[in-house]
């Protein structure tokens, strides 16, 4: 039995490697690769408004709901990759924020397993990876949609491809389905798409500037999440009965919110953002076994959020897979919001709080 589930695995891997390969294929039939010595790029981490949760095709991280988020501006990840010409004996090397990392962790094979989709364009060749966070890793802050927008990005820059947004969106999709909005800045929306082989589903700007709009980060915890929002999303639309009605109140809340940066309607847009990221977790307490990313100081702040709107602060949550918070308030408000929430760190998308 146990031979025959490896086989399994290895089969089921095998054939979303092909489905991949095919797709990173598609993209790059007419381009020319003219590779330099290194390609370097940074890419912002974001934070879903409205949130994605759930694949309609694993293989090509093909969302069941459309999504929107906002940018984190300057932080994110830089990410330099190099070219190396090398015997076959010479493995992979990965950088995370100056630390080489082990070849057979999952930060390592995630990182080479989506470059090796591109070999095939660049030659018999590998790459030295150098990645730095100036956010916490897997922990809730969109680490992976930074990352692989960034390693995209500058995968694009070291080949020659002069890919356009649409495509670089599509091909960070299928490292992490976040990644597809990270390749922007400002507020971007993830079309789910329709067509099987995936072409339709990319990220697009939205563009409608909020200078007064502020997002505070609440980092309750830097450690890495248990259980890791691939999985999570996995369980939840597997074994979460509650999950059956959130396709349609994401359709709905992608709606209301677009609505809301249009008209620059903060308490509708906050609101709405606060319901959906609360609705999706309820969908994961409901899978089982339960998933529960939030942690006990998760919950008092959550409390904190909510008490303190009741006494007239203009402030809302919004929380990813993951403990830490993102509180969303006016430019207006942030002395209070900051004096009410020590440690927070503010950052307005399209200016300078």
């Amino acid at each position: 039995m146990k031979m025959y589930q490896f086989l399994k695995t290895r089969h089921h891997k095998e054939f979303m490697r092909d489905i991949q390969s095919q797709f990173v294929k598609n993209i790059l039939t007419d381009v020319c690769t003219n590779p330099k010595e290194s390609g370097a790029a940074f890419a912002p981490s974001n934070i879903a408004l409205c949130k994605y949760w759930g694949k309609r095709n694993p293989s090509l991280n093909l969302p069941v709901n459309s999504s929107l988020s906002i940018s984190l501006g300057s932080l994110g990840t830089r990410t330099e990759i190099r070219l190396h010409d090398t015997p076959a004996t010479w493995a992979d090397r990965v950088y995370l924020n100056g630390q080489l990392q082990p070849p057979e962790s999952s930060f390592v094979q995630r990182v080479t397993s989506f470059l090796n989709l591109f070999c095939p364009m660049l030659g018999n060749v590998h790459f030295e990876v150098r990645t730095e966070n100036n956010i916490p890793t897997a922990a809730g802050l969109a680490s992976s949609a930074s990352g692989f927008a960034a390693l995209v990005i500058a995968l694009d820059d070291l080949a020659g491809w002069g890919l356009d947004k649409k495509q670089l969106s599509m091909l960070a999709r299928l490292g992490s389905g976040s990644a597809s909005r990270s390749v922007y800045d400002g507020f971007v929306q993830w079309n789910a798409g329709s067509n099987s082989d995936g072409m339709d589903s990319f990220a697009e700007p939205v563009f409608k500037p909020w200078q007064e709009f502020c997002i505070g980060i609440l980092e309750l915890s830097d450690a890495r999440k248990p259980v890791s929002s691939r999985d999570g999303m996995n369980r939840t639309v597997e074994t979460s009965e509650l999950y059956k009605s959130w396709p349609q109140q994401a359709a709905a809340d992608l709606k209301t919110i677009r609505a809301a940066i249009e008209s620059q309607d903060f308490p509708l847009l906050g609101k709405t953002a606060e319901h959906n990221a609360l609705s999706m977790h309820a969908t994961m307490m409901a899978a089982w076994p339960p998933l529960l990313y939030l942690q006990p100081e998760t919950i008092e702040q959550i409390h904190k959020v909510q008490r303190v709107r009741s006494k007239g602060l203009e402030v809302y949550l919004t929380i990813d897979a993951g403990p830490n918070i993102k509180l969303l308030f006016l430019e207006e408000d942030e002395a209070s919001v900051a004096s009410t929430f020590p440690g927070l760190k503010t950052i307005k998308p399209f200016g300078s709080c």
